[in-house]
């Protein structure tokens, strides 16, 4: 079983460490979604093939069997934003990472306009800007459920809570000329 504090990698590397396709398609993903490094997105990636997997195995069960596990399976997916209310088991098959990208707190606080860039939403959180709810979260790669996301706001206690931070102008002159255009 192992000991509980004992860290264990939770991302699988590739198999082919230099396909330059690859290699270009992981540095677009880590530019447009502001990632720290390739680790990230290799943990999203192992998390849906993982997920992945979990729905090829409950297509090769008999009905009775999997009705349960593709009950839960789909309400979490659901709750998490990534597939739709009327989704079947063969969608979360068509799942691709930018899905799971999409959902990534540093992505919608940025999606949202509360910060210039995802590398800012990113400094944003950490720094501990950022709340869902009142709580504080201080974790970018928090995946964002569905009835959380109209919860996310600046903190009470932290200095862009006020309507006069400069940050917040420049956000909001930013507006103004995206809607002009």
């Amino acid at each position: 079983m192992g000991d509980p504090k004992k860290k264990r990698k939770r991302y699988t590397t590739p198999k082919r460490p230099y396909d330059v396709d690859r290699l270009r398609e992981e540095l677009r993903l880590i530019g447009l979604y502001g990632l720290r490094n390739k680790r990230e997105l290799w943990k999203h990636r192992t998390e849906l093939r993982r997920i992945r997997r979990m729905a090829r195995e409950m297509l090769a069960l008999p009905p009775e069997e999997r009705a349960e596990q593709e009950r839960q399976l789909m309400t979490r997916l659901r709750r998490l934003g990534l597939i739709g209310e009327k989704a079947t088991l063969e969608d979360v098959l068509g799942l691709r990472v930018e899905d799971i990208l999409e959902r990534r707190l540093q992505t919608i606080v940025y999606r949202k306009g509360l910060a210039r860039s995802p590398y800012q939403a990113r400094q944003l959180i950490v720094h501990g800007h950022i709340a869902i709810g009142g709580q504080r979260v201080r974790v970018p790669s928090y995946l964002v459920e569905v009835d959380e996301e109209d919860k996310i706001t600046y903190a009470e206690t932290s200095p862009l809570a006020d309507e006069n931070h400069p940050l917040r102008k420049e956000l909001e002159a930013m507006k103004m000329v995206g809607e002009a255009r």
